[in-house]
């Protein structure tokens, strides 16, 4: 219960900074499990998703860094064609490493703007 409580501490406190500096852009946010990784742009205005990308469909789906980064082009091309080009990262309660770094170097290549 006490790595859950430290998650959830980490996410809400990213989830504030997030509010306080992102304005009126949408926001990248990543969810990571043992086996698969998800991204979504969400717009906060309006309530909706505007894109999503995950590892559920690949053939070499996989909790590695080579998926996450195959995650994170695609979620650039459906922000992109969504006509979304500048979003804010909410990373949630995970640390800015391995999966979810790659994740987002692969987005900001994509042409996502964060």
């Amino acid at each position: 219960m006490a790595k859950l409580s430290l998650f959830e501490r980490r996410r809400r406190r990213v989830r504030t900074a997030l509010r306080k500096r992102s304005g009126d852009k949408p926001r990248l946010s990543v969810h990571r499990t043992g086996k698969h990784i998800y991204a979504q742009v969400i717009d906060d205005a309006e309530g909706r998703t505007v894109a999503a990308a995950n590892t559920l469909g690949n053939d070499k789906s996989g909790a590695n860094v080579e998926a996450a980064a195959q995650v994170g082009k695609d979620i650039a091309a459906a922000a992109k064609k969504a006509g979304v080009t500048t979003v804010v990262f909410d990373r949630g309660g995970f640390l800015f490493h391995g999966r979810v770094k790659a994740l987002a170097d692969a987005a900001r290549e994509g042409g996502l703007e964060f």
